[in-house]
Formats: C-alpha cells, sequence, structure tokens
C-alpha cells in the first residue's frame, strides 16, 4: 500500500515531498488524491494530462460550493442527489512524434513529487512509442495560490534518440461526468451541459458549460504557447463540449522543448466578474509566463506555512505538512467570499457528494488559531442556511433551528434515504438525517471562535443568534418523562451511526444519545452566556426579533438540567437501552474476518443488524471528552445532577475500546485525544495511526474518493492543542502539557485575540509563552489552573 508506517515513510524521505516512482494501477485513485493542487477556489487530482477517467485514472477537478441537483431511480424510487460538480478538464495534452500515435499512458518509467512547500506538482517519466523512439517528459503544475482562477501546466520534451516533428494536442474537456464514487454509478452522473466552445481573436480557446438542474455557468479561456523561437505552427479542432490547439514544432534529438498551458477559469458564482466567460478571457490574456505565476505562487505558500508553523521532534513532519497541506488547498482565502462550506472529503473526489457534514469541528478547532478569519467566513456560511434550519425544524414540527446531518447549496437536507450495501449488493433505508447533533457542533463551533478571538461583533450580528436557535430547537426537541422526572430526546442519531434503531422497535432512531443530550444542555447554557456577553440594546433587538421571552429561557434553564443521560455498569451509556444490547462474539468475527471496521455491511450481508450488539464505529460516548477537558465533563454531568468521579472517564474508555472498530477515520483522532489521560503510549498509537490515515489508506480504497479532512485536521490539533493542553476559555488560555514519552519537544506560533506572534513551547521541563512585541493586551494564562499574565515582548516559563 502507499505506506506501511508513518515512521521512516518511505514516500517521503523529504518531510516535504511526496514521492511516488512508477505505475501502479491499483493505487493510481490514491496518488491523484493525495496529489492534488489546489489554493481553496479549485483543486484539480493528481491525474496525468494524456488521462481520461478509464477505471484506473479519475481526472477531476472540483470547485468550492459548486453543486447540481439531479434525479435518479433507485429500488422503484424517484431520488434526488445534490452532487458538488465534476468541472470541465482542464489538463488534456498529449504528444507524439510525428506519424506516431498519441500517448496515452502508461510511460515506461515515471515519478511523481509533490513538493508541499510551493504546492507544485512535478511528474518525470520516460516515453517510448511503437517505433522505440524515446522521449524524455517533465511536467510541472500548480493551482495558482495567488492568482486562484489561474491553472497551469508546464511539459518540457526531450527527445533522446530522434529528431523531427513533435506534436502537441492541448484541449479543454467539458465532456465529463460525475463517476468517481463506484457504489454511485447507475445514478445521474451527467451534470454538465456544453454551451458553447471555440477559439477567440487571439487563438485562445475558450470552452462554455452549464449545468443541468442549476444556473451555475462555467467558463474556460486556455493559452498554450511553446518557449520563444520555437518556430511552431498551430491549429485548433473544436466539437461540442472540446476545444483543442495543435502545436507542431521540430524537434532535434537531446534539445528540450517546453510548452506552457495556462488555464483561467470563472463561474456565475464568482463576485465582481461580469460573464465568466469575459472574465476568463480577459485573465488568460493577461497571465504572465510559468516561472512568474510558480515565484508568486510560491510566495504566498511561503506565507501560509509561516502561519501554520509547528516543530515537533518526532519522524512525522511529512505527514504532519501533507494534512496542513490539503486543509490549506480545501478552504483558504480565496474560499472566504464564494459562500462554501468545507466538504468532508474536501476537494479532491466525489465521496459523500461533496456534502458538507460536521466534520468542520474538527477542522475549525485547528483554524481558530491559525486563521481565525476562515473560521468566521464558515461560520458566516452557516448563518446563511439559519432560515433553511428553521425551516426543517418546522417541518419535523418543532422550533427554533435544526441543522441538517449532510448540506450542500442551499442548506436543506441532502442525506440519502437509502444507501448500497456492496457486500450484500441490496439498497437499504438509510437513517442518518436523524442525527441532529449537527447544531450543537455549530455552536460549538460559534463560541469556540469566539473565545479564541474575543469577536463581539461576530456574537452581535449572526452567531448568537445561531446559538439561540439552535438551543431553541433542543428545548422544543426535549419531551419531559413524568416517571424519571427528566427531559428526553428521542428518536436521533449519534455520531457513532451504527445504531440506527433499538432491535425490539418498529421504527428507526434512538432515545437519550449521551453526546447529544450532555451537547444539548452545554448548548442552552452557552445561549444563556452568548446573550449576556451581547451589548444591551443589542441583546434587548435579538430578544424581540426572536420573540424570547423570560419564559422561554426559564424553560431553557430547566431542560438544560434536567436531561437525561444513561449509565450503566458505572459507564456512560452510548444511549438509552444500550445495556439491553447482546455482546457480539469478537473472537469468532475476528477470526472470520481481517477487517471488521464495516461491521455493520458485514452483519446486513450476513442477514444481521449491528442495531443487536454492544459494538461501535466510533464511541461517540467518548467525544465528550474530546470536545471538553476531564474536569469541565465532570462539571457538565453534575450540572445535570449526575455525580461523576474522576474514575468515569477511564472506565468508559476501556469499556468502549473493548467494542470499538474504528469505522471512522475520526476515531482514532478521538480515542488518541481521550486516552492522552490516562494511556499515553496508547494515545501516541493512535495518533500515529490518525496522521497517515489517507496516506496509508487505512480504510481501504477511500482516499482515492477524496480524502477525510477532518481526521486530517483532527490529527495535527492533537500536537497543537491536546498535548501541549491548550484550551481556550473564560477568557484565558489554558495550558497544561502531557507529552508522550516519544515526542520531546513541541513548538507553535499561532493567532489570539489580535496577537500574531503568540509562542508556545513544550519540553519535559517547562512550558514557555512568549508574545512578540506589538501594542496588543496582555494575555491570561492558566497553567494547571494557575493565572499568570505575558505581555507583548515577555516571554514566561511554567516549569513542569
Amino acid at each position: 500500500m502507499a505506506a506501511d508506517a508513518a515512521a521512516g515513510n518511505p514516500l517521503m524521505p523529504d518531510p516535504w515531498i511526496l514521492r511516488f516512482e512508477g505505475f501502479n494501477p491499483a493505487e493510481e485513485g490514491l496518488r491523484e488524491a493525495l496529489c492534488a493542487v489546489g489554493n481553496g477556489y479549485a483543486v484539480t487530482r493528481g491525474a496525468a494530462p494524456e488521462s481520461v477517467a478509464d477505471g484506473v485514472h479519475y481526472p477531476g477537478t472540483y470547485l468550492a460550493g459548486c453543486y447540481d441537483r439531479a434525479e435518479s431511480t433507485v429500488a422503484g424510487r424517484v431520488v434526488a442527489n445534490e452532487d458538488l460538480v465534476n468541472c470541465p478538464n482542464w489538463l488534456p495534452l498529449t504528444f507524439r512524434p510525428a506519424g506516431g500515435a498519441w500517448f496515452t499512458g502508461p510511460p515506461a518509467e515515471q515519478a511523481l513529487e509533490l513538493d508541499l512547500r510551493r504546492g507544485l506538482l512535478t511528474r518525470t517519466a520516460l516515453v517510448v512509442d511503437d517505433r522505440g523512439r524515446r522521449t524524455r517528459l517533465v511536467q510541472r503544475r500548480l493551482a495558482s495560490q495567488a492568482r486562484p482562477h489561474l491553472l497551469a501546466l508546464e511539459s518540457t520534451f526531450t527527445p533522446e534518440n530522434w529528431s523531427g516533428p513533435l506534436e502537441v494536442r492541448s484541449g479543454l474537456d467539458g465532456n465529463v461526468a460525475n463517476t468517481g464514487v463506484a457504489r454511485y454509478r447507475g445514478l445521474a452522473e451527467q451534470h454538465l451541459v456544453p454551451a458553447g466552445q471555440g477559439v477567440d481573436a487571439a487563438g485562445r480557446l475558450r470552452l462554455e458549460v452549464g449545468t443541468a438542474g442549476s444556473p451555475l455557468r462555467i467558463a474556460l479561456c486556455a493559452r498554450t504557447r511553446i518557449e520563444a523561437g520555437a518556430g511552431a505552427t498551430l491549429a485548433t479542432e473544436c466539437r461540442t463540449g472540446w476545444a483543442a490547439h495543435l502545436l507542431t514544432v521540430d524537434a532535434e534529438r537531446g534539445r528540450p522543448v517546453t510548452v506552457e498551458k495556462t488555464v483561467a477559469l470563472h463561474t456565475s458564482r464568482d463576485p465582481a466578474i461580469g460573464t465568466p466567460l469575459r472574465a476568463s478571457t480577459l485573465l488568460a490574456a493577461e497571465a504572465p509566463g510559468f516561472d512568474r505565476l510558480l515565484a508568486e505562487h510560491s510566495l504566498r505558500w511561503a506565507e501560509l506555512w509561516r502561519r501554520c508553523r509547528i516543530e515537533a521532534d518526532f519522524d512525522g513532519a511529512g505527514p504532519l505538512h501533507l494534512n496542513l497541506f490539503h486543509l490549506l488547498q480545501t478552504y483558504s482565502e480565496h474560499s472566504a467570499d464564494l459562500d462554501a462550506g468545507i466538504p468532508a472529503r474536501g476537494l479532491h473526489g466525489e465521496a459523500y457528494r461533496g456534502h458538507v457534514f460536521w466534520d468542520d469541528l474538527f477542522v475549525l478547532r485547528l483554524l481558530n488559531l491559525r486563521f481565525p478569519e476562515l473560521t468566521r467566513a464558515v461560520l458566516r456560511y452557516r448563518h446563511r442556511r439559519l432560515d433553511a434550519a428553521r425551516r426543517q425544524a418546522r417541518e419535523a414540527g418543532l422550533r427554533g433551528a435544526m441543522y441538517p446531518w449532510q448540506s450542500a447549496g442551499d442548506g436543506r437536507e441532502e442525506s440519502q434515504r437509502l444507501h448500497l450495501n456492496p457486500l450484500s449488493g441490496r439498497w437499504l433505508p438509510d437513517h442518518s438525517h436523524l442525527q441532529r447533533h449537527v447544531g450543537s457542533a455549530v455552536a460549538y463551533n460559534v463560541w469556540q471562535y469566539y473565545q479564541a478571538t474575543g469577536d463581539r461583533d461576530f456574537l452581535a450580528t449572526a452567531g448568537a443568534e445561531m446559538l439561540l436557535e439552535i438551543a431553541r430547537f433542543w428545548s422544543s426537541a426535549a419531551t419531559y418523562d413524568r416517571g424519571r422526572g427528566r427531559w428526553s430526546i428521542r428518536g436521533v442519531l449519534g455520531p457513532d451511526e451504527y445504531h440506527d434503531a433499538y432491535p425490539w422497535a418498529p421504527g428507526p432512531g434512538l432515545d437519550d444519545n449521551a453526546y447529544t443530550n450532555v451537547l444539548a444542555s452545554w448548548v442552552l447554557a452557552r445561549a444563556r452566556d452568548a446573550l449576556d456577553a451581547l451589548p444591551g440594546y443589542r441583546r434587548d433587538e435579538l430578544r424581540e426579533r426572536l420573540a424570547l421571552d423570560a419564559l422561554e429561557l426559564d424553560r431553557w434553564q430547566e431542560v438544560g438540567r434536567r436531561l437525561h443521560v444513561p449509565f450503566h455498569a458505572g459507564v456512560l451509556s452510548q444511549f438509552d437501552g444500550y445495556e439491553r444490547l447482546a455482546e457480539l462474539d469478537w473472537t469468532a468475527y475476528r477470526s472470520r474476518y481481517t477487517d471488521l471496521r464495516r461491521l455493520d455491511r458485514t452483519l446486513e450481508a450476513e442477514g444481521d443488524t449491528v442495531n443487536r450488539y454492544k459494538a461501535s464505529k466510533q464511541a461517540d460516548a467518548l467525544m465528550l471528552w474530546y470536545l471538553f477537558s476531564a474536569r469541565e465533563v465532570r462539571d457538565l454531568l453534575r450540572h445535570l445532577g449526575y455525580p461523576a468521579g474522576h474514575e468515569l472517564l477511564r472506565r468508559t474508555t476501556d469499556y468502549y475500546l473493548r467494542r470499538t472498530v474504528h469505522g471512522s477515520t475520526l476515531s482514532s483522532v478521538v480515542h488518541a485525544w481521550v486516552l492522552t489521560r490516562s494511556d499515553r503510549r496508547a494515545s501516541w498509537r493512535y495518533f500515529r495511526d490518525a496522521l497517515v490515515a489517507d496516506l496509508r489508506d487505512s480504510q481501504r480504497g477511500t482516499t482515492a474518493e477524496g480524502v477525510h479532512l477532518g481526521a486530517m485536521a483532527g490529527a495535527v490539533d492533537l500536537l497543537q492543542r491536546c498535548y501541549t493542553g491548550l484550551e481556550i476559555r473564560e477568557d484565558a488560555l489554558w495550558l497544561d502539557p502531557r507529552l508522550p514519552s516519544a515526542l520531546g519537544r513541541l513548538e507553535l506560533e499561532l493567532r489570539y485575540r489580535g496577537h500574531w506572534g503568540l509562542v508556545v513551547a513544550v519540553d519535559r521541563g517547562a512550558a514557555t509563552v512568549s508574545l512578540r512585541e506589538d501594542r496588543q493586551d496582555p494575555v491570561l494564562i492558566r497553567f494547571r489552573g494557575r493565572p499568570a499574565f505575558v505581555r507583548p515582548g515577555e516571554s514566561r516559563r511554567f516549569p513542569l
């Protein structure tokens, strides 16, 4: 596979270079996802320019926020799906010595190098045609961080044993479809509709497409040129959805010929452009050459890496950089004004149809202390969909805002109602839309951003309104159980996802999921805190706008203090009734199957259901200790009236670890975090697993369909906040370092409440906090609870 271990990774002997040798059809999809280049506006997979979607290769370019809806007939039912659109392929470029066949791959030799420091993909190859003519090929590719609407490919051809005419074909292809995920095939996949192609007066290619179910328009303009003095002839070919340049140049043995292809791309969603075609034509006309583009692009990447500085003395710097690289490619300053969320699988493929889930919870915890302006943009994206969340709550007969489990363009629920089990071939009901906890994740993100930035303006204009409406939803969703004397939230799913119904019940949904209920209680309390943090007149305005009276606020307090949280055998139950489930014969199943990550599919294929067993994909009861410190969890439970001792975390962790198959990449992140407090060696093992989850393709084939962005960010955040013990609350930075034995030192440069140079360094002997000279206020540090101020220009050392 791609990697056997994080340590000594053969793909990354240089921690800034990802390298693949040769050609391996079984790994091409994985390589294309990992070698994608992008800038937050567009991401292009690392497919070879001469390739087509053929089951081995999958060229794909995805634009932030660009979705299209289409209907399909599945198991006799008409279903509508909104997909992140596979946009026109700007890459097509191939060549041939005159009289030969066009090169379609694979080459005789090949190496791919992704330079993470500069965001540059370089391919070196040897191509041998059917007459034995050998041509050395070097191709460099970038998606400009300086000019986000520009994509560029430079190809250098060096004949090794021949001379004569060299022909190059460089095209734009609008005849592409969404076929990148095998289990979606058979569903509607054609989203692009050709709307025009041709050549402009300056000889540049143009291509326009629309989308079948939306008003989206996409326009590309391409300039292809051979290095000065090469004396090429130029022709063009056009057909529906396709336009290409045909260049012919006299090539000499041993003398390189360089061809530059520069493509400008715009959509009708872009601000301040007029029409997409006009904007792309103007940009292509003024675009500089490849070397200047690369210099500008490299400068922007250098800025990004300075803001993401993490120095850690372990041998996983390569995967660490790779994870940050793909995060920065998916969401950047170029995403912020696009009304785009963070897709769970990045802009790297079509898994989950490019939908937005709760995974931004894992991403924003990292961004808050690096790029808070990006967190704010994501939260604004959520705020623009507040009315859609209100509409969903009303349709469910509830009040407030019910954010969907999956969303795409306009904020409606996009979760599937049927899904395919590839092991059994059966289409099954999908109840994942019952995961109501997404709203709590949105609320958590709002509050964490406010704590990290002190951005009272955002809280007043958007954040508090979201918090209040999510709190109102939870209050509305809770029903009173007179027998218990407590409130219950019924008919939901937790993040675990394996259990979507009781085996003894006729319908879907579970009652009193512990994670859901504790988070609901937290939201109800934070909503009141948000009101208190606002200026008095703004507080009154919001209460008037939302018709929020004292009676409703009293109900929030009552529900928030009396929600039912189930326990059994001295541990936190995943949901009410969990103790009634059967124990799975783990020994028998582990002897029969080498991989149980998709235990739900395995059991369904056997005619059984995971709903019958105490088995977890990812133990969501433990998620509470991922979001909050052990002390905070104890306080939350005590607030609800449940005595919670120091042993609860250890007992609960041990109980669920024995029953968890880690069917989600997020599971390793959560377990690494939770185990930091009880078993640092085990925590480090899970951290290493999380860090290389996509590099190793630990989910066996899923990375080819798109990276797991939440797990990538979560793994980095384990270094940034978990092992430093860094928390943001109560207007302070809390530090309680817990370095694993394999990690001797960490140093981070962060942004916090206007400070652009807060450095936290932790080693075996001490933690040190330093601030660059500035005119900002001092920062309150609570080192293991003890307060201390660090002033600009100061450095404070805290012995461990």
